[in-house]
């Protein structure tokens, strides 16, 4: 197999071109910490005046104009990475013209372990093309302060290669195996924080009726073994009733789908990821799904 393209001395910090297609809540901090560390990057978002907001970037006007060596892209799913490739305007086009041989495309969505294994065989078969899964844990607080988990699967060479650009914008980065393998542990990542999730505004609903303080509970779980990075990054949005913007339910649900997935093919029962499962999907069928998944919240109170 033919070594994907990274070049040498672009950069003091990365030896590669380098591009980030997916400007949003996520994908903005992370270009601006790539951008802070004085690596030069090109971006593309369908919304063209995200991306213009971030300064230092070069924003192009379609996919192809972004082809590098690496391209980031931080979309909801597969559909909308796979989406890019084709066409004119696309990134095949793209790293033609560029005469980019084998580049490296990186996938920080939450997205099938099943389906991201299949698209990465296709895509290096096919076109060349080296497909990284490396989906991100740690919300957008994380994001913006630079200490973002990341679980990557891809090959071991490749990894190596751009784990010193994954550390401009995350605290952990650890390679699990073969592409496919950082979307399973996301996967196990999401059990928990759904959970989290759903307990702490279970917590809050049984407090809220009690006609309890929520703030002053707030401060009792963080004192103890109830304390998480959900409570610390989440917990303003129950006391403020604020459950606008943030991960929304629906893509919680998509994850909590992925999970059955895999567990279904291994043979597996899970049986508080299936009750998490029925929680949001009542959540998006009460007509909540584009709150935050705390928001679950709104269900559990009569």
């Amino acid at each position: 197999m033919t070594t994907p393209t990274i070049s040498e001395n672009k950069t003091p910090g990365f030896h590669a071109s380098v591009a980030l297609i997916g400007t949003g809540p996520m994908g903005a901090p992370i270009a601006r910490n790539i951008l802070s560390g004085q690596v030069p990057l090109t971006l593309w978002n369908r919304t063209p005046e995200k991306a213009r907001g971030i300064e230092g970037g070069t924003v192009v006007a379609a996919p192809a104009a972004a082809a590098s060596e690496v391209v980031l892209t931080v979309l909801p799913d597969l559909p909308q990475v796979a989406a890019l490739l084709p066409g004119e305007d696309g990134l095949l086009k793209g790293w033609k013209t560029a005469g980019i041989e084998h580049p490296v495309l990186v996938i920080h969505g939450t997205v099938s372990p099943v389906a991201v294994a299949e698209f990465a065989d296709d895509c290096l078969r096919n076109w060349g093309v080296t497909i990284v899964d490396a989906p991100l844990s740690g919300g957008t607080i994380g994001a913006e302060e630079g200490r973002l988990s990341i679980m990557v699967g891809g090959p071991p060479e490749v990894v190596e290669r751009l784990t010193p650009l994954f550390r401009l914008y995350s605290s952990t980065v650890l390679h699990f195996g073969k592409t496919g393998a950082g979307s399973t542990v996301k996967a196990c990542n999401q059990i928990v924080v759904a959970a989290a999730v759903t307990a702490l505004a279970e917590a809050m609903a049984l407090a809220s009726i009690a006609g309890l303080d929520l703030e002053k509970v707030q401060t009792v779980l963080a004192g103890g073994l109830a304390n998480s990075e959900v409570l610390r990054q989440k917990g303003r949005r129950w006391i403020d009733q604020d459950f606008e913007g943030g991960g929304s339910a629906k893509n919680q649900l998509k994850d909590l789908n992925f999970i059955d997935e895999i567990a279904t093919a291994c043979g597996l029962n899970l049986p508080l990821a299936n009750t998490l499962r029925d929680a949001f999907e009542l959540m998006i069928e009460e007509g909540y799904g584009d709150l935050d998944h705390t928001g679950i919240y709104r269900t559990i109170l009569p």
